[in-house]
């Protein structure tokens, strides 16, 4: 069923991503991926990695991740049972690094510095704002667009004003810009850069490598063979010193769980971004 008027391999595309969003956004459960890195666990081998999850809370988030498709059980005796990675999510753990060095380079800055895990969830809030991925589709397809033509495409069931909403919230986000009202609408500098992030999320998606990604028909990027481009926002800047550099091939990442947690895995960390206020 089309959610948008726009064609229907674009609209697939973007339910396919907004889907893989609403997967992985959820609390905690880019923490639990994490914990998981490495060799299959117990159940109370992960429940003392994540420690911060208080009674009753780690069994319905694993039975979520395994109906998703991203974690593994394995009931090897009735008394022994582990999880682990499905190769999905194996292959979905390199976009995390991307994410990492879209946010050190387009979220606000904090007081303190962010391990890379905060940064991903402050950045996965963003993208899973309501109508977020198919404005953003439309507005990097198009360049510039009103408000009414952009509520035809993304909502075209719906009212043309209740656009504005989510716009304003993308606004605010730093994601979209205007020069006011009655103005169009189009990327910030920082929507823009969202590029190898969302092909990446699409390839994903769509079960193809991430390679993929580079020749989005929205968000790829153009490279020559003689002088190929690093796939991350900025290709001048360094990859962020706590994450070694993302494999997009091969068996899967080169890091693990501790690479992304630069504080003690056993306290309780601190909230992702509350909505309503980004960093950028």
């Amino acid at each position: 069923m089309a959610i948008t008027a726009l064609p229907p391999d674009a609209d697939a595309d973007i339910a396919r991503v907004t889907e893989a969003l609403a997967m992985i956004t959820p609390r905690w459960n880019v923490r639990i991926l994490l914990a998981l890195s490495g060799p299959p666990l117990r159940y109370s081998e992960l429940a003392a990695k994540v420690s911060w999850l208080q009674n009753g809370q780690l069994h319905p988030k694993l039975k979520s991740m395994c109906d998703a498709g991203l974690v593994e059980r394995t009931e090897h005796t009735a008394r022994h049972v582990t999880y682990g990675h499905t190769e999905r999510a194996t292959a979905l753990l390199p976009v995390l690094p991307m994410i990492v060095t879209w946010a050190e380079e387009h979220l606000e800055k904090p007081e303190r510095p962010l391990p890379a895990i905060e940064q991903i969830e402050d950045s996965l809030t963003l993208l899973t704002r309501r109508h977020a991925a198919a404005i953003l589709w439309v507005l990097k397809s198009r360049k510039e667009v009103s408000g009414r033509v952009l509520a035809r495409i993304v909502m075209p069931s719906s009212d043309w004003t209740n656009i504005y909403p989510p716009l304003r919230q993308l606004g605010a986000d730093g994601l979209v810009d205007t020069e006011g009202n009655g103005q169009p609408y189009r990327l910030s500098a920082a929507g823009d850069a969202l590029g190898p992030v969302l092909g990446a999320l699409s390839a994903w998606s769509a079960g193809q490598p991430l390679e993929q990604g580079a020749e989005h028909p929205v968000w790829g990027q153009l490279r020559t063979k003689s002088a190929p481009r690093p796939w991350v926002s900025s290709p001048s800047r360094p990859a962020p010193a706590a994450l070694p550099p993302a494999r997009t091939t091969g068996a899967g990442p080169a890091w693990h769980s501790r690479d992304l947690f630069s504080h003690a895995t056993t306290s309780r960390p601190t909230a992702a971004l509350p909505a309503g206020g980004p960093r950028r």
